[in-house]
């Protein structure tokens, strides 16, 4: 029954090429498709770069013709996108233009179908109104992240000699069978009678190709004629050389530090140094001969394995005519001395193992069984190539310039969220030139945030305040000693420069990141209450806190405090992470959606106010090295005591990030917030903020614009010569000061 159920397992599916199909056992991580929204310019979004990355040909001169071209115009900018897969539907491949307006910036979009043959640039004709989207990029071949990114090649450009070294070594026959070999095997069972132990194979390239893309590793009869039974069907559908050419693009070739090498255009550049379009027939023997046991036959470990079974690949070559003589004993001659070159990895490691987790834990039965999926993620690959370059060069700028840290565990976290859905768009859970996998610092490591807590006090001071009066900017508080009795013994905490300064409103509390301020304001609308609405936020804080934790003395991680960042972005409610858009069968079947995950926090007039004050912090205060020109960024540095960590939070645009800079042995970096994080945070975020679509964060109806004299706190006229100008939240706004008499100032906070 089993064998009969297994018979009928429907064949590799043929739409959009042998290649562009996955095997019912592959796994593919993606990113998501990328949106070309107007508003932005091509250099902004990096269009260039993107495409390049894709793979795009730039044509010049022309309109693209094929898919899989582009053209950079004066006022149109032509993509001819290629076929793809997206949320288990099929995209055909389709021509679209960009309108570009001065300097390049997006204006509007032309459909194929809308243009002139004869008129490129004819800016009369009418525009499409769907915003059109580059495809998404491969990210990785296997959930684990442990493959090299494949070099595919196709086999018109490969030179005879190397696929006739697969065949002489794999499948003499192949072009004469019809997917089983029925001489082949056997000559293989013949052989390993005679041996007494397995010495042949017998599978024909076309078993082998099915076998590793659509079956699972388990060895029985009922499985090797499931094999036999699809390897027929492949050729019926397929063409000989498109089997071949998928099979030469995906065959393993061994380990190297730590990655598989799968295909010949990996493999050429990994043990050569060269492309695959330049193996001379002892190179292109070599690798044919390691298809047979890739690590048994490692050039590194058993170089006088891999030359016998070269050598014999040769002969072979020989004895079928597909090789002179003279060519082979030149070959022979050579000896294995491959000049290796580290592979690339692939990117965001810790973020590959985080949705790996998230695979695991939705489809766990299926890839128990070694069944693949297909995981679309929204991982922006040019900020996650951005941003490991950045963290890299920051550290190494950090050690260079603070001798203390030249030679310490030193690291970073960066995570960068999307405002709206929660995706994650890039993220380093440590040092990208250390080690690549391991502990992941964005996502397990528990630090204090320090100040970075303050503007999430403010949630429950601006929108209820326990049972007082909520709080507004314009609210004054005494920034004077405190002493604290507590059971563990009198506390008196002090600002960062260990100065007070009278009577401060809540707006140069914020910007100046005064201690004792935010204490009170804690303890005046009481401490559990405060907290209630920082944990609705997404921090962790104990029931009945200290007043400590209003300095930000508890414990959470980069990602968590980057869900909590996103209140003031949206404004009022958290947005939760996302690693994974969608999880599907390699077929498209869709196994789970992920949609994005909201929460409600607070008011949008309340986040909006408290996202007011970062804006003045990054303007003028701690984290003005935050700021960046052209954008409103709303951040919040945080220095935990003894400057033990570095964190920046906040976000300009459409991006929320959290950056976080820290020994990984737990001492003092003794830098702060705005030395340590802010740079690095600016140094990302300015490129990722331009790089995605532009958003404005809406002002909500309940915000008012009002003036006060900043000395007393009281609502006075424009034309006041001490009159400054604050935000408000309707029925959340001091006194007015009458001008006939001589008003008290309004109270202070103690």
């Amino acid at each position: 029954m089993a064998l009969f159920a297994l018979l009928l397992v429907p064949p590799l599916a043929s739409a959009g090429g042998l290649e562009a199909d996955l095997g019912r056992s592959e796994s593919r991580v993606r990113s998501a498709p990328f949106p070309l929204a107007t508003g932005r310019t091509v250099w902004d979004y990096g269009l260039d770069e993107r495409l390049e990355r894709l793979g795009y040909e730039r044509v010049r001169g022309r309109r693209p013709t094929a898919p899989g071209e582009y053209f950079w115009g004066n006022e149109l900018f032509w993509i001819y996108r290629r076929a793809h897969r997206l949320r288990g539907d099929d995209h055909p491949a389709e021509l679209f233009g960009l309108e570009l307006g001065a300097g390049g910036r997006i204006v509007g979009y032309r459909g194929a179908e809308e243009v002139d043959q004869d008129a490129l640039e004819d800016a009369a004709r009418p525009r499409r109104v769907e915003v059109p989207w580059l495809e998404g990029e491969l990210l990785s071949e296997s959930l684990a992240g442990d493959r090299a990114p494949r070099r595919l090649i196709a086999l018109d450009d490969l030179p005879e000699h190397a696929w006739r070294a697969v065949l002489a070594a794999e499948d003499a026959r192949f072009f004469e069978h019809a997917g089983v070999d029925a001489r082949s095997l056997a000559r293989a069972l013949l052989a390993n009678a005679k041996a007494g132990k397995v010495t042949q194979g017998g599978s024909t390239i076309s078993q082998q190709l099915i076998k590793n893309r659509d079956l699972t590793p388990q060895r029985s009869l009922s499985r090797k004629a499931s094999e036999a039974v699809r390897a027929l069907a492949l050729e019926a559908e397929h063409d000989k050389r498109e089997i071949l050419e998928a099979y030469l693009n995906q065959v393993y070739l061994g380990h190297l530090d730590g990655l598989a090498i799968h295909g010949f255009g990996a493999a050429a550049r990994a043990y050569f140094s060269k492309p695959v379009e330049k193996l001379d027939l002892a190179q292109a023997a070599q690798l044919a001969a390691m298809i047979q046991g890739p690590n048994r036959l490692s050039p590194q470990r058993h170089p006088d394995r891999v030359r016998k079974r070269r050598d014999w690949v040769l002969s072979r070559l020989e004895e079928l005519g597909w090789a002179e003589h003279a060519a082979v004993a030149r070959a022979r001659r050579r000896s294995v001395e491959p000049r290796i070159t580290r592979p690339e990895a692939p990117l965001a490691p810790h973020f590959l193992s985080w949705v790996a987790a998230v695979a695991e834990e939705e489809a766990p039965r299926r890839l128990s069984k070694g069944r693949g999926v297909v995981v679309e993620t929204e991982l922006d690959p040019l900020l996650q190539t951005h941003a490991e370059q950045t963290v890299r060069a920051w550290l190494k700028e950090l050690r260079r310039k603070n001798r203390s840290l030249a030679r310490v565990p030193l690291s970073a976290a960066l995570v960068a969220l999307d405002a709206e859905t929660g995706g994650v768009l890039a993220y380093v859970g440590g040092d990208p030139a250390g080690e690549r996998r391991g502990f992941d610092r964005a996502r397990s490591a528990r630090r204090q945030p320090g100040s970075a807590v303050k503007p999430l006090l403010l949630l429950e001071a601006f929108e209820s305040c326990g049972s007082r009066e909520p709080l507004h900017p314009a609210s004054r508080i005494a920034d004077e000693p405190l002493r604290l009795e507590l059971p563990s013994g009198p506390w008196e905490p002090v600002n960062s420069d260990d100065r007070f300064r009278g009577v401060v409103d809540v707006r140069q509390a914020l910007r100046q990141s005064l201690n004792v301020p935010f204490v009170r304001i804690a303890q005046w609308c009481g401490l559990e209450p405060t907290a209630a609405r920082a944990r609705r936020a997404g921090l962790e804080i104990p029931r009945d806190p200290p007043p400590s934790f209003a300095l930000g003395a508890v414990e959470t991680s980069p990602l968590e405090l980057a869900r909590a960042y996103t209140v003031f972005a949206t404004p009022g409610h958290t947005v939760a992470p996302r690693p994974i858009r969608r999880l599907e069968r390699p077929g498209g079947r869709r196994l789970h959606g992920f949609k994005p995950r909201t929460r409600r926090v607070a008011s949008p007039e309340s986040a909006y106010l408290i996202r007011d004050l970062m804006l003045d912090a990054a303007r003028d205060g701690t984290a003005r090295a935050a700021a960046i020109e052209g954008f409103d960024v709303a951040a919040k540095t945080g220095t935990t005591s003894e400057r033990r960590d570095a964190w920046l939070a906040g976000h300009a645009g459409s991006v929320v990030t959290v950056v976080w800079v820290g020994r990984d042995d737990a001492k003092p970096l003794g830098l702060t917030g705005s030395r340590a994080a802010a740079p690095l945070w600016q140094r990302f975020m300015e490129r990722a903020v331009k790089a995605r679509p532009p958003r404005q964060v809406p002002r909500p109806e309940g915000i008012e614009t009002l003036w006060i004299d900043p000395e007393t706190g009281l609502l006075v006229r424009q034309t006041n010569k001490r009159a400054r100008q604050e935000l408000f939240r309707r029925g959340a706004k001091p006194r007015r000061d009458r001008f006939w008499r001589s008003d008290e100032p309004a109270p202070v906070i103690r």
